[in-house]
């Protein structure tokens, strides 16, 4: 008789790929994007509760796709999770908020785009050229959150993409996880997107491709001043409500 074999067992041998069906795969992006639309809509009001059970049930799943959603969206600074009080959606950003995260954005967005021009592969380039050729074709973002979730999957991507280009690793990883663009789509539309925003992006791609650092770095440090002015201009010095 021959051995007896792991693989003959239905446990995968190491180094094997544990496959995930595309049915569950498709459940999982499915209830993520859902809970995602309700905290983005503050159907999920700020700081409020969420509950896992209960969205299970509205979503007529079980727990564990909305867990698991609920973990993406954590990483992604929409939910915190607590010690024995479970997952709450985060608070809008203050003004003070808002400005800090635009210092951050200053400080690591100019000299990624400046490495990009440097750095950046011929693909990358072209990657860069498709998505803000796809930008452009998205109306101006406004109303509920699936009305504007390409575009604002299409403008994280083009912030990450420069900030793979750099081909530093942690000030790639960086960039991502400031996740600016969530942030500040909850607090209301992108001032400015069709326009002035457009324009902008199209400057820095062609500063980058280029390969002219200096005007990169301008191009990218302009377009976040102008960004953040655009949402104090939007807002005022109003304080985002509390629940």
């Amino acid at each position: 008789m021959p051995p007896h074999s792991p693989s003959a067992a239905g446990v995968p041998d190491e180094g094997d790929e544990v496959s995930v069906p595309p049915v569950r795969l498709a459940l999982s992006d499915s209830v993520y994007e859902s809970i995602k639309a309700m905290v983005m809509d503050h159907e999920i009001a700020p700081g409020a509760r969420v509950g896992i059970e209960a969205l299970a049930r509205t979503l007529k799943v079980s727990p564990t796709p909305v867990r698991e959603a609920l973990a993406r969206l954590e990483s992604e600074g929409l939910v915190v999770k607590r010690a024995l009080s479970g997952y709450r959606a985060t608070q809008l950003l203050t003004r003070q908020g808002l400005e800090e995260l635009f210092e951050m954005r200053l400080l690591l967005e100019p000299r990624a785009a400046a490495l990009a021009a440097v750095n950046a592969t011929e693909v990358e380039l072209d990657g860069l050229e498709r998505i803000v050729e796809e930008l452009q074709t998205h109306p101006n973002p406004e109303g509920p959150y699936a009305s504007y979730r390409d575009f604002a999957a299409l403008d994280q991507r083009f912030h990450e993409a420069i900030g793979q280009a750099t081909h530093r690793p942690l000030l790639a990883d960086a960039v991502e996880r400031l996740h600016a663009h969530l942030h500040i789509f909850r607090l209301s539309k992108v001032v400015g997107a069709e326009g002035p925003t457009a324009a902008e992006h199209e400057r820095i791609v062609r500063a980058i491709l280029r390969r002219n650092p200096e005007r990169a770095a301008e191009a990218m440090t302009e377009h976040v001043t102008r960004s953040l002015e655009r949402q104090i201009e939007y807002h005022g010095d109003d304080e985002p409500a509390t629940p």
